[in-house]
């Protein structure tokens, strides 16, 4: 574009640049970086999606056009805009800030258009939440802030049997996320023995979606996902795992597993359960060992054992059968059973 003035035609050139990213942290303050080369007088604007965040012209700020959403909240470094630095200053950073923001400089020799990405990530308190106490961590953990439906927590470090907990609040109190991890204690159980594994919502929950995923060593495979919403059911392990329906309604998602197999149910379960703004995690290792024999199955056992060497027994083999007598002896004892209203004896 060619403009007139004083019958000297000035030449503007517009100036693209590729956008930037800036991610900073709820409530500091943070700054979005802009140059420009410097030529004497400078019109800056900061704008977010057409909305005006900061001006400055006529070698002074201009708040006039400013949206109220960044009033008081913007600066620019005045003594360095004289060598080209148009960055701007903005102060206690909100979950609204987020968004893609535009400084536009011009000078006698051109348009400048720069483009920045803002993202905005939430700073929280960990609390862990072991029995009934309450313990507050001195460490801040960061999580991406989404404001659609998830919260995103990484934790570094876990101890046995303790929910960790982060709750995030919006700049105008109106929103809540929450995420929660539990790492619980290993459940050694026999094969064949029902248990169940837990899973209990730190806090009450309402049209939630649960999945169980069970790990040994590939990746996790969803083995259940429950609905509350349309109450439909997806359940691989059918027949050989369950979920409570009457626990369900009260935020409970244990998962009873019928007759667990040493080979098959060992391993890792975890148990997602996924409300509107939360999101809980609890995590439990799973042993099934090989069945013991009961203290009755052994008397059964030992009798017959006896039953059949005494047959085979040699009358000649004085020896032999009086060295057995102390075998027979010490098996007695141990048919003898204390809870039992029958005791078994050997005639």
């Amino acid at each position: 574009k060619c403009f007139c003035h004083c019958s000297r035609c000035l030449f503007h050139l517009k100036v693209l640049l590729p956008d930037g990213n800036v991610t900073c942290i709820i409530p500091d303050d943070c700054i979005l970086p802009c140059s420009f080369r410097p030529t004497g007088t400078v019109v800056i604007h900061w704008y977010k999606q057409q909305i005006p965040v900061h001006s400055y012209y006529y070698n002074k700020d201009q708040f006039g056009l400013q949206n109220k959403h960044f009033s008081g909240r913007t600066g620019l470094f005045n003594s360095h805009i004289p060598d080209g630095n148009a960055s701007l200053l903005l102060r206690r950073v909100k979950v609204q800030d987020k968004g893609r923001y535009k400084c536009y400089t011009s000078t006698r020799k051109g348009n400048q258009e720069i483009f920045i990405n803002l993202e905005v990530k939430g700073q929280c308190n960990i609390t862990a939440l072991h029995l009934k106490h309450t313990i507050f961590l001195p460490h801040h953990y960061m999580f991406s802030l989404k404001p659609t439906n998830s919260v995103l927590m990484k934790i570094l470090g876990n101890l046995s049997n303790y929910t960790y907990i982060c709750s995030f609040i919006a700049a105008d109190k109106t929103q809540v996320w929450t995420a929660s991890r539990k790492n619980q204690e290993d459940i050694t159980q026999e094969e064949g023995r029902a248990l169940s594994v837990p899973c209990i919502a730190p806090q009450s929950l309402h049209n939630f979606s649960l999945i169980w995923t069970f790990t040994v060593a590939s990746e996790p495979a969803v083995i259940l996902r429950y609905e509350t919403k349309t109450r439909h059911t997806f359940n691989l392990w059918e027949g050989q795992a369950e979920l409570d329906q009457n626990l369900l309604l009260l935020g409970d998602g244990s998962l009873l597993l019928h007759k667990p197999d040493i080979e098959e149910h060992s391993g890792t379960y975890t148990c997602i359960l996924s409300g509107l703004q939360s999101r809980h995690i609890v995590q439990t290792k799973v042993n099934i060992t090989v069945a013991s024999i009961s203290e009755y199955q052994s008397v059964l056992l030992c009798r017959l054992q006896i039953v059949t060497d005494v047959r085979n027994i040699s009358l000649k083999e004085n020896v032999a059968c009086l060295s057995y007598l102390e075998f027979v002896s010490d098996c007695i004892i141990k048919m003898y059973r204390k809870d039992s209203e029958v005791m078994v004896s050997v005639l």
